[in-house]
């Protein structure tokens, strides 16, 4: 993989001018997947506005000015997806990357620098020694236990990453619907929907109207209420 790409070519999730240059950073592999992650030097420059050019972008990089989910990170084309959290903490701000209706990836300004972050459970392993460790959706390994099942979801506290909160997978809780026609649409868990076939399962979910999703799109965000910030100040 390159480290520019055409822009007319980038991804629908990324919120940019197609027009204004012929090229753009290109992500790296890593804790996200092409398709829904955006470079962090683009993000600072095109979509938070913080810097006018790459070469700025890289200066307060290399000075270790930015942190993602509270980790120093000085690599232009490092992957920012979704419920990443954004912080500069010389300007005191911290950012929660979400989705738009339209699957389009966001910066969502929050009040409190101080902030949680939202993992989904993707899955567990056994590793040496028959410990559990459980596989969350932006790449990390923590270890757990049995009672955590994948499409759980855990909040954890930053820069630490220790488990703060439990929020099960269950018909009753809170969801937050990441791809698919409903992307970016909250509602209750109706009915989950288990298909002994090579078919996905679905999710009933109940909000301002109710409709069917599959189960991958599904992301437990809380009980009653929302466990993280959401609907906040949107950065143009």
């Amino acid at each position: 993989m390159g480290k520019h790409q055409k822009r007319i070519s980038v991804p629908n999730s990324w919120q940019i001018s197609k027009k204004s240059n012929k090229w753009v950073t290109s992500t790296r592999p890593g804790p996200h997947n092409k398709q829904q992650s955006i470079p962090l030097s683009v993000v600072l420059r095109d979509m938070l506005g913080v810097v006018d050019t790459r070469a700025e972008a890289k200066r307060i990089l290399s000075e270790g000015s930015v942190l993602v989910d509270g980790i120093v990170r000085k690599d232009l084309r490092f992957p920012v997806g979704l419920l990443d959290v954004i912080s500069i903490p010389l300007e005191d701000a911290a950012y929660r990357m979400l989705l738009d209706r339209k699957g389009r990836l966001e910066v969502h300004k929050l009040e409190d620098s101080n902030v949680n972050k939202l993992c989904r459970i993707n899955g567990k392993t056994i590793i040496k020694g028959g410990a559990v460790q459980l596989n969350l959706n932006d790449g990390t390994n923590l270890l757990g236990s049995n009672e955590y099942k994948p499409k759980d979801s855990i909040i954890l506290s930053l820069p630490d990453k220790e488990i703060v909160k439990h929020i099960k997978y269950e018909v009753g809780n809170l969801a937050l619907i990441v791809g698919g026609r409903h992307t970016g649409e909250i509602g209750t868990i109706k009915e989950i929907n288990t298909v002994r076939s090579s078919r996905y399962n679905t999710v009933s979910i109940s909000g301002d109207y109710d409709f069917e999703t599959i189960e991958d799109f599904v992301v437990i965000i809380g009980k009653k209420e929302p466990e993280i910030k959401l609907g906040g100040e949107v950065v143009e």
